[in-house]
């Protein structure tokens, strides 16, 4: 069960299609827009209303940009979701159905947590982003840099209990419909928080490692990568871009959205060019567009296949789009939208896989081509970003969701209605990675 833009789905087509391949059933859980992307991976699909490209594109999306602070952003965002959960809670109990296991995405967990709770089911957190408190750095959410232990640790549990404001209503009436006695959403997030409820992060240690104050249950596993058709290649207009020049440099923001297209893609045009290289371009929800035999548009095109043959991506710095640009060895230009995207792009520096972001609301086609200059003219970013590519490389971050899946499958079926609490322990002797059940 997930919710949110792209980058909030495409990493669980990937591990949807290696849990079937163990030998269980799967069902994605998300908006309508995202179906094709489902069905592709070969998995189940069961939609939640929303359409969250036309929610960014509308006035009240819009009016994350006017928001300067990580703060004002965050409270923004939280006013659009409030408004969306009630809707979103109903599709995710008519989706669960006859379910045995639900994992779920950060955004939902505490809708999903009730769900699992009234239908007597396990359930398992899959979160993309680092969301639990921890010393060693703050929430990633806020979009700032380190404020000490202490503070970091209570960033997080601020941005978490405002998280917590979006669902009151929602998980009441989740918890009346299955005869549930009272709980606040805190109670209920501390209650499994304390039950050492199993969280699987899709993210490399090699990127954020293992906090060493994180509570038990709660994992880094290496990334979970969107499933791409065995086969599959590039389209014929890129192959023939690609063959016409030297390797150009990628721009995309993936699933933001900005209010001036044309503004920001006459900037970015202007910013290859006087770097001197070629560009391709992803549209992309920000309708981004360029003209010229030196500048290729796209749309969809999966970064495991493009990334390779770019000499450094430019990008939003979301979670996935940063974990394809590690995977593929290639220097970045982080250009960080809102939200965890900061967090992320730091990370990028620090590892020496690129020189310091360039957020987007400070970007001009000067700054952008002294950094593309920086990224590709200093073979270090290269060398690496090669050196970052061949250790993510190695990890396998799906084997151990699938082994805590094969793992609650043995121990039986539904549980009588409540708290459900994991099952500790490694999975059981010749369970490898062949179970049956079915996943939600």
């Amino acid at each position: 069960m997930t919710a949110g833009s792209r980058g909030d789905v495409a990493p669980y087509t990937g591990l949807g299609h290696r849990l079937a391949g163990a030998g269980h059933e799967v069902t994605i859980v998300t908006h309508e827009r995202f179906a094709g992307l489902v069905a592709a991976a070969g998995l189940g699909y069961r939609a939640v209303p929303v359409d969250p490209q036309a929610e960014l594109a509308s006035q009240s999306g819009l009016g994350l940009h006017r928001s300067w602070s990580p703060a004002g952003k965050l409270v923004r965002l939280l006013g659009i979701a409030r408004s969306l959960v009630g809707e979103l809670a109903e599709a995710l109990v008519t989706a669960a159905g006859d379910s045995e296991l639900l994992l779920l995405n950060g955004a939902v967990a505490p809708l999903g947590q009730v769900i699992a709770e009234g239908l007597g089911v396990p359930s398992m957190g899959v979160y993309l982003q680092p969301l639990a408190a921890t010393g060693e750095f703050a929430s990633p959410m806020l979009g700032t840099g380190s404020w000490g232990g202490p503070a970091n640790r209570w960033s997080a549990g601020a941005v978490n209990a405002s998280l917590d404001l979006i669902f009151p209503d929602a998980c009441r009436d989740l918890r009346s419909r299955f005869g549930l006695g009272p709980r606040s959403v805190r109670a209920t997030r501390r209650a499994f928080e304390q039950a050492d409820w199993p969280v699987f992060h899709g993210f490399s240690t090699q990127i954020v490692p293992r906090p060493a104050d994180w509570r038990p249950g709660l994992t880094v596993t290496g990334y979970w990568w969107p499933h791409t058709a065995p086969g599959a290649g590039l389209p014929t207009a890129v192959e023939e871009f690609l063959a016409a020049g030297p390797a150009p440099v990628f721009v995309g923001l993936g699933s933001a959205t900005v209010p001036d297209p044309g503004k920001l893609s006459a900037t970015v045009v202007r910013g290859l060019r006087a770097a001197g290289v070629r560009g391709v371009i992803q549209q992309g929800w920000s309708g981004l567009a360029a003209e010229g035999d030196d500048m290729l548009v796209v749309d969809d095109v999966p970064h495991d296949l493009l990334f390779p043959h770019m000499a450094a991506v430019v990008h939003h710095a979301g979670a996935g789009t940063t974990g394809a640009g590690l995977r593929a060895g290639v220097p970045a230009v982080p250009v960080p939208v809102q939200f965890d995207a900061a967090f992320w792009a730091r990370r990028l520096t620090a590892l020496g896989v690129a020189p310091r972001p360039v957020p987007l609301r400070a970007l001009t086609s000067a700054n952008l081509a002294a950094a593309v200059r920086q990224a590709i003219g200093d073979p270090g970013y290269a060398l690496r970003a090669a050196a970052v590519a061949e250790r993510i490389r190695a990890e396998d971050g799906m084997r151990p969701v699938v082994e805590a899946v094969n793992h609650l499958a043995a121990g039986g079926r539904r549980k009588p209605r409540g708290l459900q609490l994991p099952l500790h322990g490694t999975p059981q002797d010749g369970a490898g990675e062949a179970g049956v059940g079915e996943v939600g």
